[in-house]
């Protein structure tokens, strides 16, 4: 679980989040959907300690992180995965070492043990024997499955997808969220997903936040978006002629 109380941030005067509050459930997905400039990437960044609110406090399972230091928060970060948009993968290693690195940086694991876990990764992502490709050799939708098999390496209690659907085509898309989705209910993680894809959120969005000029602008369930009557909502959601259509 990952509470939010209160969260503002601005940047030279100018106000980016504006007193959010949210509660984010374990073993749930969690979307954050809002128009570009609404404040997802920041809500993010201060939710995994590379922005700092300017008030508020951010809590993970009822410890309050924004009240530690950055010894105090190490251990949270252990407990922290990432998945970032395009991947992020390291060019100059194998899908092996890019999986590896966060086992290198911070357990105390063999070798062998860790490239144990490493295939164990790999697999539970639908990658076989491809450890010793590089990364040029992967397609856009290997990219994302190995940046999510890393992102599961230290077996995180929390897990961030920043706009995990980014360049993929439809069907890849869907592969990805089901991947995310299964992987998120079988290890009980809590998962928070930036997302702008709305067949995404109609997909995964057991909880949908929705934030419109830095507020939290509405809040609810994948369904609750057809029965709202939030108007900024239903214009950012809508906005697509195929969901257009669903909601008629």
């Amino acid at each position: 679980m990952i509470e939010l109380r209160n969260i503002s941030k601005s940047f030279a005067g100018r106000q980016i989040l504006d007193d959010v509050s949210v509660l984010f459930e374990k073993g749930k997905t969690n979307l954050v959907i809002g128009g570009s400039g609404s404040g997802k990437t920041v809500l993010m960044k201060c939710m995994v300690g590379l922005l700092e609110p300017d008030h508020g406090h951010i809590f993970y399972d009822r410890r309050d992180f924004s009240g530690m230091d950055l010894d105090e928060r190490k251990p949270i970060r252990k407990e922290i995965g990432m998945v970032f948009q395009g991947g992020a993968l390291f060019d100059s290693m194998t899908v092996e070492e890019n999986v590896m690195f966060p086992l290198s940086m911070f357990t105390s694991m063999s070798i062998a043990e860790k490239r144990e876990r490493v295939t164990f990764c790999l697999q539970r992502v639908s990658l076989n024997n491809v450890n010793n490709l590089s990364t040029s050799e992967l397609s856009g939708g290997m990219k994302k499955r190995v940046a999510i098999a890393r992102a599961i390496a230290l077996n995180p209690r929390y897990l961030f997808c920043d706009e995990p659907n980014s360049g993929l085509d439809p069907q890849t898309a869907i592969v990805i969220d089901n991947l995310i989705r299964e992987i998120t209910e079988e290890f009980n993680i809590t998962t928070v997903i930036n997302t702008h894809d709305m067949n995404s959120v109609m997909e995964l969005g057991y909880k949908v936040l929705f934030l419109y000029k830095g507020k939290k602008w509405w809040e609810g369930d994948a369904e609750g978006i057809f029965r709202t009557d939030n108007k900024d909502l239903n214009e950012f959601v809508f906005a697509s002629k195929l969901l257009r259509g669903m909601k008629k």
